[in-house]
């Protein structure tokens, strides 16, 4: 704190220094406060490493759910993709046709792929897995229809039963059939947890938050002789301010990457676990780890919540300090 209030006090020159002068001495006064205020850091390595602590902990429980939710909206990704609306044509349709059915739904923006399985194939099919055997060549024309499955291009129950609904009126389908009741109990739980991640991040951040301002409370009412001194020297509460909330955002940058590194040791632990369980499954499923833009998010994240909140604390207490 002596250095930064020396490196004002220099700065105070009778001259008046031009405008790129007195901008480079403003970044070196900025510069030495935010060095100064490592320096405290490491002067008091006790407190420091665990308030790190406690913020790299809030902040990697909401981060590991961020995790958990982009992980699971994976899974039920591959499931949205797997469900298909199945169109039984009718009986008396002809190749052609189902050609041009088909032609007609390939060029429909709300459907993504189309398949046919005409009824020739299902007979086979159903006359080898069935179990009936010789018995089904004993009857007079086959009883199944052509099917048409149809994937809808947009994930959602939504537009899935909106595609539904415009198939089933083509004048070659007989029937069309989906079951959409667990696509939507799967958006809802999705949806569900999203919402109970959300909450518990923000109660978690609300914690940090609160775990920060009073770590920079402590440190102020520390340093509360040495702000009287600069207060009365004519130090403003700007200047006397500064080194705190770089405090903060010391703060802010140890404990998210302290989050981060715990999160990828975590993921890199599991990530043999799940290897095996997917491949006894044959599942192409891999764990999505965080991404360098979730890493900023979660770096910026940090560094505000310190910088907040710091700059909380040093604004309530700060000028209630007034030499006597």
């Amino acid at each position: 704190m002596s250095i930064l209030f020396n490196g004002r006090a220099s700065g105070a020159s009778d001259s008046a220094p031009g405008l790129l002068q007195k901008f480079m001495m403003g970044i070196v006064t900025h510069l030495r406060q935010a060095v100064s205020s490592l320096g405290e850091l490491w002067r008091s390595p006790v407190w420091t490493m665990v308030t790190i602590a406690v913020l790299g902990v809030s902040m990697t429980l909401p981060a590991t759910l961020h995790v958990l939710v982009k992980n699971l909206q994976q899974v039920s990704s591959n499931y949205d993709q797997s469900f298909e609306i199945s169109l039984f044509l009718k009986n008396d349709v002809t190749e052609t046709d189902i050609a041009t059915l088909v032609t007609l739904l390939q060029g429909d923006r709300d459907v993504g792929k189309v398949r046919l399985i005409d009824k020739t194939a299902a007979m086979a099919e159903f006359k080898q897995e069935s179990g009936f055997g010789e018995a089904i060549t004993f009857l007079d024309q086959n009883p199944l229809p052509d099917v048409l499955l149809v994937t809808p291009s947009q994930s959602k129950p939504a537009a899935a039963e909106a595609l539904l609904n415009k198939l089933q009126q083509e004048r070659f389908v007989e029937l069309a059939k989906l079951d959409i009741s667990w696509l939507e109990r799967l958006a809802a739980i999705m949806s569900l947890v999203q919402q109970v991640v959300y909450t518990i991040a923000a109660l978690l951040l609300c914690g940090a938050l609160l775990v920060i301002g009073n770590t920079i409370r402590l440190l102020i009412m520390d340093k509360k002789a040495e702000i009287e001194v600069m207060k009365l020297v004519g130090a403003t509460d700007s200047f006397i301010q500064r080194p705190f909330l770089y405090t903060g955002i010391w703060l802010g940058v140890f404990g998210g990457f302290l989050a981060f590194l715990v999160i990828e040791l975590m993921l890199f632990w599991l990530r043999g676990a799940i290897a095996n369980v997917t491949q006894l499954y044959q599942s192409g499923f891999s764990l999505n780890v965080l991404t360098l833009q979730e890493f900023g998010i979660l770096m910026l994240i940090a560094i505000g919540l310190g910088l907040v909140g710091s700059y909380l604390a040093v604004r309530s207490h700060i000028k209630a300090i007034e030499p006597c």
